[in-house]
Order: C-alpha cells, then structure tokens, then sequence
C-alpha cells in the first residue's frame, strides 16, 4: 500500500505564492493570478449560523440560505434586500449543534418541473442518525415540511456527534452525490480499520445514488459495488454498500462539480495536523485513516487498493478546517479563470490553485478574509460568493 507524492512544479510554486499577494509582473510577462478579496453583499441581511447558499436551477431571481438550526430562507437576487422567507422549516426534527444539523441541501436539476428537493440533517429522536430526506413543493410555492411528506431515503447511523460531512448536490450525470463523514471521535477508531476504508459502512464515503424512482432510489450501473443489497436503513450491510462512489476521508466539508470540465473537487478536513484539497474519481481512495494529506499516520487500516494523494494540503499555521470551494468559471476575475477557489473556516484564509495542480502542493499564506468561511456558493453566472458562519454574505472580488 503506497500513496504516491510528488514534488510541486516550479511554477505552481509561483503560482501558490500569488495567492497571498506579489510583486508586479515585467512588461511583456504573464501576469499573475489575482490576489483575492471579498466584498460584502446583501449588507441589510444577516442569518442565523448560515452553511450553505445556492440558486435554484435556472432561476438566478432569488437566493437559498440553509440556516444550520434547520430553516432554510429564500429572497430576492436585489443588492438592497431587506427581508427574507421562510422556504422549509424542519427544526423540530433536526438535532443542531456543534457540527450536527441542517448540513446540506440540493434541487432536482429539473426543478421546478420535477419539485423534489433533497435535505441532509443529524436527528436524534431514535440514536443519532444522518437522514437525506426527499420533499416537494408545496401550494405555497415552499416546500412541504410535514413529516407525513418526507420521504427517507438513507438512514445512516453515527456513532460520534462530528465529522457529519453534509453536502449533497446533483452531479452533471444526473445522479445524486452525498458526502459522509467517518463517524466521528478521533483518527477514526471505529473497528480494526476505521470506518473510512469498511466498504460495508456509507460513512467516510462519497455516496453516489440515482433518485429517479418514484419510491427508494436505484444503484448508478458503474458504481463500484453495484448488485450488491442496499445499505439505506442504517448506513451498513454484510456485503460492501453499493452507494459508495470513492473512498477514504474523513469530514468531506463542501465539495463541488467543475462546470465546464466536471471535475469533482473536494475539500477534506483533518485531524490535527493538515487540511487537503482532493481530486475525487470514481473508485477513488484518499487515504484517511492510512494517511493525513499526504503523512502517514501509522494507524492499520487494511487496504490493499491504490491510495490517492492530495492535490493540495496546509498545515496548522494555515488553518484547522478546511471548507471546499469552487473552480471560478465567472467573467469578473477574468485571471481567476480556471482555477480552484477555497478557503479555511478557522483561520479565515483563501487560497486558488490552478485545476491541473499536481499532487502534492504545500500551501503557504493565503490572504485574510476575516469570516469564519462556513462554504462557497456559485450563481447561475459563475461568480463564486463566501458565506460567513457569523451571518454575513461575500462575494468574491480580485485585485
């Protein structure tokens, strides 16, 4: 079992250092990425421990918070806002603190036609469980809350109150992605190997589903253990679980598609010593609990299959969780073009890479936003926007 590591290119090396700021470059001389900034929007509204931000499909009039307490609000795509509205409310039933709560949420990419709306949240009402819940539009133009009209599609027991992951979103084949955790508790001491390379558990996992049918929820026909029984009634089976997409991490905290080229992107946070940036596959395996970015750690995990190594990774003087991104594929930073934006909840940092970075690149100060970055959002134009965990929205400026 090795983990490949390779030195960073000259150039990336350049490139990584723009981030945090530079010289000007000679005339004549390619000019550098731009040094970021944010800027604050939407200044008359402020939101309750905010942790994630979207547009519905094709529809770039309004906005979507999820408010980690369970309620999710909706206004309108207007500088000057100066109200939002209620679009779900299932704080009755999500258990919220710390790192549990309303984590996640995703449209049918066909919305509104097809009404669906996908929920990821911790409940406690029977042992503590991640619930990705189905519902639909409602008369009032919101969503249909009622628990008589939620439909559950995975239960996935936890063993620990962290590392829930949360994040789910469409992928561009149609299919759902859903991002877990390895279970919680430290270096993933769940079993002989940890949780994150069992293939009869969903957590440590990016899952990857088909919700196509009108009740469950088929098993994509190239997922690697396709055929094999379902494991959506508390996350495990007695044979590999089919939903696993890739493998191997340990709190997968906001990922993301790049739309022009579909590359998934993700960011992974870590234990105590470095944050990474991966570059997920199908049948991937990044390496948690074998290794923190690219350090092994000396814990067994039993894994005879290729193990993948960061793109990027940061140490504790960069930052102590990472909060996955997007690559920038908006017009206004037209030097951002390309590249892959991300950022550190703790610290407040951001970095961009470029997307063909090659395993495995040290990164260095970024620039100081100031927020406590609790994930990225992209409009409908490419733009990238920071949320703030504190309540504020930002968008991405450059220099």
């Amino acid at each position: 079992m090795s983990l490949r590591r390779q030195g960073a290119s000259y150039l990336a090396v350049l490139l990584a250092a723009a981030c945090g700021g530079g010289d000007d470059a000679p005339p004549g001389a390619p000019q550098p990425p731009p040094v970021l900034r944010v800027a604050r929007v939407f200044p008359n509204l402020t939101f309750s421990q905010p942790i994630a931000l979207l547009q519905a499909p094709n529809d770039a009039s309004r906005w979507f918070v999820v408010e980690q307490a369970g309620i999710v609000r909706v206004f309108s795509n207007d500088p000057q806002a100066t109200s939002s509205t209620v679009f779900a409310d299932i704080s009755s039933r999500v258990l919220a603190g710390g790192e549990l709560g309303l984590l996640g949420m995703a449209f049918h990419p066909d919305f509104p036609t097809d009404p669906r709306v996908f929920l990821n949240y911790t409940n406690g009402d029977s042992g503590l469980v991640t619930r990705i819940s189905e519902f639909r539009l409602g008369g009032s133009g919101n969503l249909d809350t009622a628990p008589a009209n939620e439909r559950v599609l995975l239960t996935i027991n936890q063993p620990e109150a962290n590392h829930n992951g949360g994040h789910l979103a469409f992928g561009p084949d149609g299919f759902l992605y859903i991002g877990m955790g390895d279970g919680g508790g430290a270096n993933d001491q769940h079993g002989a190997i940890g949780n994150a390379q069992l293939m009869t558990t969903l957590l440590g996992k990016m899952l990857r589903i088909d919700v196509t049918p009108a009740s469950g929820y088929d098993i994509p026909p190239d997922n690697p253990f396709e055929g094999n029984a379902t494991c959506h009634l508390n996350g495990t089976g007695t044979s590999p679980c089919p939903e696993i997409y890739a493998s191997g991490f340990r709190n997968p905290w906001r990922w993301s598609f790049d739309r022009e080229t579909d590359v998934l992107w993700l960011g992974d946070v870590g234990q105590g010593a470095l944050e990474e940036i991966d570059r997920v596959t199908l049948r991937g395996n990044y390496g948690w609990r074998c290794f923190e970015g690219a350090s092994p750690t000396g814990f067994p995990c039993g894994s005879e299959a290729p193990l993948l190594p960061p793109i990027a990774e940061y140490g504790r003087s960069e930052g102590a969780a990472v909060t996955g991104g997007y690559v920038y594929r908006g017009s206004a930073i037209p030097g951002l073009q390309g590249r892959y934006v991300f950022g550190d909840f703790v610290s407040g940092q951001l970095w961009h890479i470029a997307a063909d970075t090659q395993p495995t690149l040290r990164m260095s100060t970024g620039f100081q936003s100031g927020l406590n970055i609790s994930s990225f959002a992209e409009d409908l134009a490419g733009e990238l926007y920071v949320v703030d965990y504190g309540g504020g929205l930002y968008r991405l400026t450059g220099n």
